[in-house]
């Protein structure tokens, strides 16, 4: 396919139609604003006479609309696009570490179009390089470090070019029930559509499933062939093999292997679903429509999945299929995170006869879901920030706010402002009020600490702290409420 030269003056948010033939509207995405991180496509022109080149990734979305099963040979030329490339470049963060070669996002952008030129020409003829990524770590909830990698600015340009081509080619393949990194799609949206499930559909099992090392452990054989089923230009392939094969560099000593994929890229996510569509998505929908009898359900978010059975028999068969699924494509089950709990609406009488006290809880994107019921009586799924992410999170910015101990009050209430917006942002759903009220009085507490030692001559009373705290931290608000969509349409087998 060639580049699209069609010009718009208004922008397009895509929406995306049932995922496969005989679900249900509820399958269907609605034209919500774009997820946080991906670059909004336009066919309107930046620049008189620009050509669009968003208008060409529409024409290869109507192409994929009609044929699911076409191989595209030609896309490449979409990937080494200037203006591509130029979007690319904007959409990367400003404040980002750079890699092993020392480019910043402001260094780069001196002489740009020269530089985006000779990029684009060194794409077009082969001349491209990947670069090995530098190794990063960041801190976990266990205590341990989860290994990243920051590639280079231009690697960092080419993969976000490429993912969006890509992403015009996967996203109408992936199922409804996969949420993760896609356009349109968050993890609220998610959490939504696991509450729907639990509350409608025939649930009475629920396995929390975990893959150990996921992003280090898939198979770069595997990935080609799964990425080679719909992309038949080579160009696009071996650009993928080279960020494969690019490596990490360490204290030193550059390491390369045939396994896993570095997180830290524009391109990673985006290989991810790919690999857990055709490795995992697949097969579930196979396995629950072909051979289970009661209802079995599925979100999934990148490779955080969750899946609601009926019948015990059917989770348990499921469960040992599961890991001899996962050991087919190198990938492994966590024997210790994976649990198989009873989770449902007649789960606290089954077990209050049997008299095994409360069902279990689940965790799932930073909530904690427990049963329980609404002011009617009838069943409900709580959801509650996570302990371990609420104490994490009250650490790290106690260790900050002692840090600018002697910073102005303003300046310090500020950033504790910002604290419990973006705390809200994400964790003010419907019932995890309390949990967000009390995260604010622990802000209140630690600020109060760091006050207090700031003189020893000077006592903040509890009066003062009373009005800072009003002043400068929010009270809680649902910031998340049930989305109608998930509220009013009972999802068919397809959506979850």
């Amino acid at each position: 396919m060639r580049n699209g030269h069609g010009k718009s003056h208004s922008p397009i948010v895509p929406t995306k139609p049932p995922n496969k033939a005989g679900e249900t509207a509820a399958e269907g995405v609605e034209g919500r604003g774009l997820a946080k991180g991906n670059s909004r496509e336009q066919n309107a022109l930046r620049t008189q006479g620009r050509v669009s080149a968003q208008s060409a990734l529409e024409r290869v979305r109507e192409a994929v609309r009609r044929d699911r099963k076409q191989r595209f040979t030609a896309l490449f030329h979409h990937v080494y696009d200037i203006d591509r490339l130029r979007e690319s470049y904007f959409a990367l963060s400003r404040e980002a570490a750079p890699g092993i070669d020392g480019e910043t996002w402001r260094s780069y952008g001196k002489d740009l179009e020269v530089k985006l030129r000779d990029l684009s020409d060194r794409l077009r003829r082969g001349a491209y390089r990947a670069l090995p990524v530098k190794r990063a770590y960041v801190p976990k909830l266990d205590g341990r470090r989860r290994p990243i990698g920051v590639p280079v600015l231009e690697d960092k340009i080419v993969q976000r070019s490429a993912s969006e081509v890509l992403t015009a080619v996967y996203d109408g393949e992936f199922f409804g029930f996969s949420y993760g990194f896609r356009l349109g799609r968050d993890p609220h949206q998610a959490l939504a559509a696991l509450r729907t499930a639990l509350l409608t559909r025939k649930v009475n099992w629920v396995l929390d499933a975990d893959l150990r090392s996921f992003f280090d452990t898939l198979r770069h054989d595997w990935l080609v062939k799964f990425i080679e089923h719909r992309i038949g230009d080579r160009r696009i392939v071996r650009l993928i093999q080279k960020w494969l094969r690019a490596g990490v560099l360490e204290d030193g000593e550059h390491v390369c292997g045939e396994v896993g994929t570095v997180q830290g890229g524009s391109i990673s996510p985006l290989l991810a679903n790919i690999y857990l569509h055709y490795a995992l998505d697949l097969w579930v929908q196979r396995w629950r429509t072909k051979r289970a009898k009661g209802d079995v359900v599925i979100v999934r978010y990148a490779d955080d999945f969750i899946l609601g059975f009926e019948h015990r028999t059917e989770a348990e068969q499921f469960q040992r299929d599961l890991q001899q699924r996962m050991a087919e494509f190198g990938l492994e089950v966590h024997p210790d995170k994976t649990r198989l709990i009873e989770f449902g609406r007649f789960a606290v009488q089954d077990r209050d006869r049997r008299g095994q006290g409360k069902p279990e809880t689940f965790d799932f994107l930073g909530f904690t879901h427990s049963c329980g019921t609404n002011k009617a009586g009838r069943f409900e799924v709580r959801r509650q920030t996570m302990r371990k992410k609420w104490q994490a999170k009250l650490r790290e910015v106690y260790a900050t706010i002692r840090n600018k101990m002697h910073s102005p009050v303003p300046e310090q209430g500020r950033y504790l402002q910002a604290v419990m917006r973006g705390h809200i942002n994400y964790y003010g759903v419907p019932g995890n009020r309390p949990s967000v009220a009390a995260f604010r009085f622990r802000l209140g507490w630690l600020w109060w600490k760091v006050l207090r030692r700031r003189s020893q001559r000077t006592t903040v009373t509890a009066e003062r702290l009373c009005r800072l705290v009003e002043k400068w931290i929010p009270e809680p608000y649902l910031s998340h409420p049930y989305f109608p969509r998930f509220r009013s349409v009972r999802p068919e087998a397809g959506t979850v």
